[in-house]
């Protein structure tokens, strides 16, 4: 059961991780910027770093808390700008558009979850916590 989080973590992450590289394109900063992204050009890279560092950070299971919150702070700027379903004309895109949504939405909660639960026990964290756990119990014999 231990191996599931570390799975879980891992597939959860790769979506940021193989995702954020995609926002050093100009194709990518060229649709965010017709979607009304102010900066695009800064902003749309900046968005990926924020992907792959938390991204990075869940899979290892390194300061997992943050790197979670990292990408919760990505997902809602990223949802409601990118996927608004609600200015879309176009039924077959505004329901592809709403399926991104609620995809994110889903995603943030995740996040969520991680942020609040942490990286589980194989994890980078897990491994720092031990370890300050027995240098305690060492001083304290």
């Amino acid at each position: 059961m231990r191996y599931s989080v570390l799975i879980g973590r891992v597939l959860f992450s790769l979506l940021f991780v193989l995702g954020g590289f995609g926002d050093f394109s100009s194709q990518v900063v060229g649709f965010a910027a017709s979607q009304g992204v102010p900066l695009a050009s800064i902003t749309v890279p900046f968005s990926g770093l924020m992907a792959i560092l938390g991204g990075l950070s869940i899979a290892f299971g390194y300061k997992t808390k943050w790197g979670a919150a990292l990408l919760v702070l990505f997902l809602i700027p990223v949802t409601f700008m990118m996927h608004n379903f609600w200015a879309v004309s176009d039924p077959a895109v505004a329901q592809d558009q709403m399926a991104h949504f609620m995809k994110n939405l889903s995603l943030i909660g995740s996040a969520l979850f991680i942020s609040y639960f942490g990286a589980g026990p194989l994890s980078l964290d897990a491994r720092v916590s031990n370890q300050s756990d027995d240098r305690n119990q060492r001083a304290v014999a």
